[in-house]
């Protein structure tokens, strides 16, 4: 079973949304900031039945409803890190990334705006 992801540390997390405010974000904000945020995502939906992934960094297993536990899910949301970003900070909403193609979803539950953002 892969480790859980962890919230990481607030100041981390502070450094890490100035440089990406700023312009100036490395690979490891993307990846500090996608696994935090992926990670308070879990604790806000929890379950397994939707499975939210954004390459190249993570993907975790949410929503309550069906398990999944073989093969491509049935509900599946994929987005890049920045768009992830944006949405989990409430700089992006759910419909307009869904509307603009930043983010697809297929499934049932993949909708996230009840969830978001998430800090």
């Amino acid at each position: 079973m892969p480790a859980r992801l962890r919230p990481a540390a607030a100041e981390d997390v502070a450094a890490a949304l100035a440089r990406v405010a700023a312009g100036a974000a490395e690979r490891a904000d993307l990846r500090l900031l996608t696994k935090h945020f992926l990670a308070l995502l879990e604790t806000r939906a929890p379950g397994r039945s939707v499975e939210v992934r954004v390459p190249p960094y993570a993907a975790v297993q949410v929503v309550e409803g069906v398990r999944h536990t073989r093969g491509t899910p049935p509900a599946v949301i994929e987005t890049d890190a920045a768009t992830w970003i944006a949405l989990a900070t409430g700089r992006l909403a759910w419909p307009d990334a869904v509307d603009a193609g930043q983010v697809r979803a297929s499934g049932e539950r993949t909708d996230l705006a009840p969830y978001l953002p998430l800090g």
